[in-house]
């Protein structure tokens, strides 16, 4: 379905089997006292290339929009047949094509409907005879799967008149509209004002005539208001494209984009665009000020169009694999207006002969990539030419007043066309000759003696030049990439030129030492001179240096007031750097191999960079003691600096440093430094250490094996993590808690020499919540227990030396109240040690018990939530028995969250009843417990449980409503006793039975049918 209303198009495709052609519909215009009728003919047979009455460019792609349209149709349907050009006269609205198309009909053209013209119209959309104002037409549209009922209004001239019965007839042309048919209104206001009633159509109101289905059509109005003003504002955004599809839209919108200001500027580059077409648009639009027909075909007679027919012309672009003959050029001196012209990739005149280009006016001129033998201009006001890749022998000049030349890449330009051309412009200001092989310095001196206003020259790729006996006092940039023949000779031509500021000398392969001393300079370059040894500059005013892939560069000095960032990466070769740069900020040394201890002090207080915020050293293997002491360094990087044995800074802003891979530094000083986090657990054979931070929050020792003295002094410090410091003593803890009072995470594990005396230290440490004491030979945990009050997560993983007596403080002295995380992996506790700790520690919501062999059950079913205990005789296990005096009348809920017992090969079974009053329990993990045959679990908040590899696996009851996930995975627990289980699993998500011998992947569905709520179930491919 397609919906044509007055403000735009919507498209609506429906597929069918088979696609008619779209229904009749009404198109109705009042004038001159009279109705007449438009058949929706135009609407027919919507084919690309097609031309519609009214919307006269077909449905095309965007290269075809202005072209390839072929027939036309009368508003009877019947096909107009012309030159292809006739649809695009009749969009642009050309009277001598509303002529043609009028005598093909046998009538007059101004009884033409909808394609009348008047002579005094610029645009010819317009009827001759009524002074229509098109603000007042109104579009209807009425739309059903496939139909068209289209109507229009527009209001009535003073002198014509309109009756109901119109509009009647006019709605009975087409399909009656149903009641639930669609209807648009978009009515465009008037630009002055009147009484009409806003809610009127067919510019007068319903009578009878107009029956109940047009006050349907009115009950469903849709109003919006478009002024020429704002149309025009609309339309300036558009291409030329887009313009032509909005023309399709209604009679107002094709007025609007024929407005002469968007079409000022023609651009038809690479547009298959006819000899009749455009001459009509320069007939049409006089007053083109632009045109390209770059890429066109013809574009000799097109070009001849364009200058003999625009007087306004100012900007021509030509070119394109075509031929120009030399009549253009001589033609061009009657385009009085033309300020630019440019040819590209075009044969000149036959190949052989003079061409001329003579204006008067002409300001810029360019002419590349063209074929021809010789140029001669002659343009008084040329400001800018360009005959780049030009493959011409001669070029004369006659440009007083020429600041830009640009004859680069001209090969066949010999050395003396080339100083011809360049001192017949006294005023040049720019001049690229690039790539020029035949240049020589007899030339530069030539135009150094008549072109004193030279500020530009680019004489790269030029082999012969090599700047002996040239002054060129004025120049500001120069570019000398590739250029053989300049050495370090050279240097003392370019030193006077003291207005320099730009200099390239790319791949300059001779060059070997550059020392200029230019109160100027701002930009150098230098990149691939391979034989360059020495750099010294001089320069107050130096911004940018770029020095790259020079292997054998030895020595820099510069000097510069300007210059805040300079990157010298992978200059292997560089050993002495001497800077004196009061602004540099940023400084980059990567692979810098050569460089040695002495760089330190270019980077200290005195050293030349008092302003010096980031420095990168990384991979600077030659580095072996590095000392800084800078008040002004932030940022610090040495990664990678392998031999480096001695690090000690004195930089009270240092915020971050970089010490990844220095695999061999054994002392280490930071006194002071303002970092807030330090990492040296990259360091494994650091062995001392200083630090005086007194902003750091993180420091991080973990690995540091041989660390054994170690003073440190953050009054700030929050975490401490010496993980695996095997050598630190008690008298080093003590005096890090001392120093270090707000420390809240304190890891100590694999620290074996930690004793008694250390831990009894932890008393300074009033907001310690974190203890890490994991794998330590720790005997008594009574320090612990006396100094740490505050301690809310206790790990004491393999810890092989506590015994059942360690713990009994936690759960009959109640030590350590606030405690709600402990870890006792992979220890020796015995199973009635683990049944009073977890009968006892209900504050506890978070345990792990991970690797624990001495733990037989978990069996809370009896009195007073106790475990029962298991003991082993005979090979066999059998239930102790527990004299229970009485049934306790009230015991306290389980704070446990979080019960992990993975790994428990002992365990046999898994007992939590309701009476357990584990009412917190969400996380229960039991996997790799080989042994482990029944599981019964009765908890309201468990949501995780994990049963994977419990091989042993034959009994599974749960009674888990908010249970989202369980895991079976390799369990040989069979399909009937899944279903059970997940039966009362109410918000069960995923369920992984993957691997389970007894669970066949053909069961899933009973699965899915007796847990609905399952979303995901992870199964083998196993059939029964």
């Amino acid at each position: 379905m397609r919906l044509w209303c007055c403000s735009g198009v919507w498209e609506e495709k429906e597929e069918a089997n088979t696609r008619g052609d779209m229904k009749q519909g009404l198109l109705s215009t009042e004038a001159e006292g009279k109705s007449e009728e438009l058949s929706s003919a135009a609407m027919e047979n919507d084919q690309p290339g097609s031309s519609r009455m009214g919307f006269s460019i077909g449905d095309d792609v965007e290269e075809d929009l202005f072209l390839n349209m072929e027939v036309a149709r009368d508003r009877r349907g019947n096909e107009i047949t012309g030159d292809g050009s006739t649809p695009w006269e009749l969009v642009i609205g050309n009277s001598s094509y509303y002529e043609r198309y009028a005598s093909a009909r046998g009538q007059d053209p101004r009884e033409i409907d909808e394609l009348g013209y008047d002579e005094e119209t610029s645009l010819g959309f317009g009827r001759g005879n009524c002074d229509r104002d098109f603000q007042y037409k109104r579009a209807k549209v009425l739309s059903e799967s496939l139909e068209f009922h289209y109507a229009t209004a527009l209001s009535p001239c003073p002198d014509t008149s309109t009756s109901p019965a119109d509009g009647a007839q006019n709605i009975s042309q087409g399909s009656v509209p149903s009641g639930n048919e669609m209807v648009l209104y978009l009515s465009l206001a008037p630009n002055g004002g009147g009484n009409r009633n806003p809610m009127d159509s067919n510019g007068g109101g319903d009578d009878d005539g107009g029956g109940s289905n047009t006050s349907k059509i009115e009950d469903l109005e849709v109003k919006m208001d478009l002024t020429d003003d704002l149309l025009h504002m609309v339309f300036s955004f558009l291409d030329h494209i887009n313009l032509c599809r909005a023309a399709r839209v209604c009679r107002q919108w094709r007025a609007a984009t024929a407005h002469e200001d968007f079409w000022r500027r023609l651009n038809f580059e690479n547009r298959n665009i006819s000899p009749i077409q455009f001459a009509d648009m320069c007939r049409r639009y006089p007053n083109i000020t632009e045109v390209n027909i770059f890429g066109a075909l013809v574009i000799d007679i097109l070009v001849m169009k364009a200058i003999t027919s625009l007087k306004y012309i100012e900007t021509l672009i030509v070119g394109g694999k075509g031929q120009l003959e030399d009549g253009f050029f001589h033609a061009l001196a009657d385009c009085s207006m033309l300020r630019t012209l440019n040819v590209n990739d075009a044969i000149l005149g036959n190949g052989v002969q003079e061409i001329p280009v003579f204006h008067d006016r002409l300001r810029h001129l360019q002419i590349t990539k063209c074929r021809v033998l010789r140029i001669s201009v002659r343009c008084p006001q040329l400001e800018t030419l360009s005959l780049k890749r030009t493959n011409m022998a001669h070029a004369l000049l006659n440009c007083p007043q020429l600041h830009e030349l640009d004859i680069a890449s001209c090969h066949k330009l010999s050395d003396a066309g080339i100083r011809s051309a360049a001192t017949s412009c006294p005023l040049l200001a720019s001049l690229d000759m690039s790539n020029c092989s035949c240049v020589s310095d007899e030339t530069l001196r030539e135009i150094a003696l008549m072109c004193p206003s030279l500020r530009v020259l680019n004489a790269s790729y030029c082999p012969n030049i090599s700047l002996e006996s040239v002054r060129l006092p004025m120049l500001a940039v120069l570019k000398l990439c590739s250029c053989e023949g300049i050495t370090s000779a050279s240097m003392a031509a370019i030193s006077h030129s003291y207005m320099l500021e730009v200099l390239e000398l790319d791949n300059c392969s001779l060059l070997t030492s550059v020392s200029l001393d230019i109160p100027r300079l701002q930009n150098i370059r230098l990149v691939h001179c391979r034989k360059f040894v020495d750099l010294n500059l001089r320069s107050p005013m130096l911004s940018s240096i770029t020095v790259s892939n020079c292997p054998a560069l030895h020595r820099i000095n510069i000097t510069s007031n300007l210059l805040q960032k300079l990157m010298l990466q992978k200059q292997e070769s560089l050993s002495t750097l001497s800077l004196q740069c009061q602004s540099l900020q940023e400084l980059d040394l990567t692979e810098c191999e050569s460089l040695t201890n002495s760089i330190c002090e270019v980077f200290s207080d005195g050293g030349g960079c008092p302003m010096l915020r980031s420095l990168v050293l990384d991979n600077c293997e030659s580095l072996t003691a590095v000392e800084f002491n800078s008040s002004s360094l932030v940022s610090l990087s040495l990664v990678g600096c392998r031999a480096m044995t001695t690090l000690e800074l004195r930089c009270p802003n240092l915020e971050q440093v970089f010490l990844d891979n220095c695999d061999h530094l054994e002392r280490a000083s930071f006194c002071p430094v303002g970092l807030r986090s330090l990492n040296l657990g990259i360091c494994p054979k650091l062995n001392v250490l200083r630090i005086e931070a007194p902003h750091m929050i993180v420091l991080e020792l973990k690995g540091c094996g041989v660390l054994s003295e170690a003073s440190i002094n953050c009054p700030r410090l929050i975490s401490l993590d010496a993980s695996f410091c095997s050598q630190l003593k008690d008298d080093c803890l003590s005096a890090t808690t001392a120093s270090c009072p707000f420390i809240e995470l304190l890891v100590l594990m694999s620290c074996p020499s930690i004793g008694t005396d250390g831990l009894s230290s932890l008393r300074r440490l009033s907001c310690l919540t974190l203890l890490d004491l994991s794998y330590t030979f720790l005997v008594n945990l009574q320090p612990v227990f006396e100094s740490c009050l505050q301690l809310k997560v206790l790990k004491l993983q393999a810890c092989k030396y506590l015994t059942d007596s360690s713990l009994e403080a936690l759960y009959k002295e109640g030590a350590l109240p606030a405690l709600r995380e402990l870890d006792l992996s992979y220890g020796s506790l015995c199973q009635s040690a683990i049944e009073e700790l977890l009968a006892c520690c209900t504050h506890l919501t978070h345990v792990s018990l991970n690797g624990c062999v001495n733990m037989h059950d978990l069996n809370w079913s009896y009195s007073g939530g106790q475990l029962s205990e298991l003991s082993s005789i005979d090979g066999s296990y059998a239930i102790c028995s527990l004299e229970i005096v009485q049934e306790p009348i009230m015991h306290p809920d389980r704070l446990l969250q979080n019960l992990n017992c993975v790994g428990c090969s002992n365990i046999k079974k898994v007992v939590i009843p309701p009476r357990a009053r584990c009412f917190h329990l969400s996380s229960l993990n039991l996997s790799l417990s080989a042994n482990l045959k029944e599981v019964d679990v009765t908890c309201f908040n468990l949501s995780f449980l994990n049963l994977s590899n419990c091989y042993s696996l034959e009994i599974l009851k749960l009674d888990c409503p908010k249970l989202t996930s369980l895991f079976l995975q390799s369990c040989s627990v069979s399909e009937e006793v899944v279903e059970a289980a997940i039966s009362h699993c109410n918000v069960l998500e995923t369920l992984d039975v993957r691997f389970c011998p007894k669970i066949y992947s053909v069961y899933m569905g009973r699965l899915r049918v007796v847990c609905p709520s399952l979303k995901r179930i992870f199964s083998s491919l196993c059939v029964p």
